[in-house]
């Protein structure tokens, strides 16, 4: 048996004891060493989770490092004892997203921590593929949160060729827009924040946010953000409330980019306005291709990026209940579970 954090969705936690996975073929067996609980989480709290089919015994957890415990027949190219990484998207791997390492966009996709026992316990049993090494120069609570939340913001802002030339504004300081300062000011950008809690604002400056904001309404194109262009050159809205992103598609600057990260059902955009007329490029983001998982944990490496400066909190399986309060009253950013 193991001890492991269950989500009945009725926003109430519960730690359970529940059968050891045991490895089938082409799996692997995880001693989880850390699991960082993230914002989407919340959905499987309140049961109307954003993706897949909710499990019997919801146990969550996406991001989420550890060391190989056992190996399921077929199993080759990983050794007991390896250190590595949970990749989130369980895919058919041969369809041609899969094949290209887009797992998370196949047509058979499962993920665990939604559809598949997460990471938020003792042990998880993944398949082979869904391992990914994890660099001798990360921990593992640094290899946790550089899966999903700077793996992501690694992977559009590769996409949105962020740079030392531009002028990024980062709407929403969640762990994930936390995330997008870091690697921004990484890459050499001019980064501008906003949101209206202040302890997220002061860890934007922290970060290296250049200048932080309450709101887009308070004289952020007074102050030097747009340098001349008329708005910022980057927009990535994480904050996934509909009156941010529509700022966001009416204050970037023409032939600008946004990046829409943060979750939300509906939008009412000005096509014209906002999108035509400015030759605005918007871009949809969650997750990161495979073959990237490398390249991050050099850039986070090589580039120095503060990663583990976003963990606020490191608890036992047994506070669940205390971890999953602190993020609905947004008196903790990252939180760690070290089982």
């Amino acid at each position: 048996m193991m001890k492991a954090v269950v989500l009945p969705g009725d926003e109430s936690v519960t730690v359970r004891d529940l059968p050891t996975p045991e490895p089938g073929f082409g799996d692997v067996l995880i001693k989880v060493k850390a699991s960082a609980v993230c914002g989407s989480d919340m959905s499987v709290l309140r049961g109307n989770q954003l993706v897949g089919e909710r499990q019997e015994f919801p146990v969550p957890g996406h991001e989420v490092t550890g060391t190989v415990e056992k190996l399921g027949p077929g199993v080759t190219g990983i050794s007991a004892g390896d250190r590595v990484a949970v990749y989130l998207a369980v895919g058919c791997l041969r369809c041609e997203y899969c094949l290209e390492g887009y797992v998370m966009l196949c047509s058979r996709l499962q993920t665990i921590g939604f559809d598949l026992q997460g990471g938020d316990a003792e042990y998880i049993s993944i398949p082979a593929y869904n391992c990914m090494p994890l660099h001798s120069g990360l921990s593992f609570e640094e290899g946790a949160v550089s899966t999903d939340m700077f793996g992501t913001q690694f992977s559009i802002q590769q996409r949105l060729g962020v740079s030392g030339a531009d002028t990024v504004l980062v709407s929403g300081l969640g762990p994930m827009g936390s995330a997008a300062v870091a690697t921004a000011k990484a890459n050499g950008a001019r980064v501008f924040a906003v949101d209206p809690v202040a302890h997220r604002r002061e860890l934007a400056l922290h970060l290296g946010a250049d200048e932080v904001f309450e709101s887009v309404d308070s004289g952020i194109t007074d102050l030097g953000l747009s340098r001349g262009r008329g708005g910022p050159d980057v927009i990535i809205e994480c904050s996934g409330n509909g009156r941010a992103q529509e700022s966001a598609l009416n204050i970037v600057r023409p032939l600008g980019r946004v990046a829409l990260v943060g979750e939300n059902a509906n939008l009412t955009i000005n096509p014209s306005g906002q999108l035509l007329r400015k030759l605005t490029t918007v871009v949809g983001s969650w997750y990161f291709p495979r073959w990237q998982f490398s390249h991050i944990q050099e850039f986070l490496i090589e580039r120095k990026v503060p990663v583990g400066e976003i963990i606020s909190h490191r608890m036992p399986l047994d506070d669940a209940a205390k971890a999953f309060e602190m993020l609905v009253n947004r008196s903790a950013e990252k939180i760690i579970f070290q089982p």
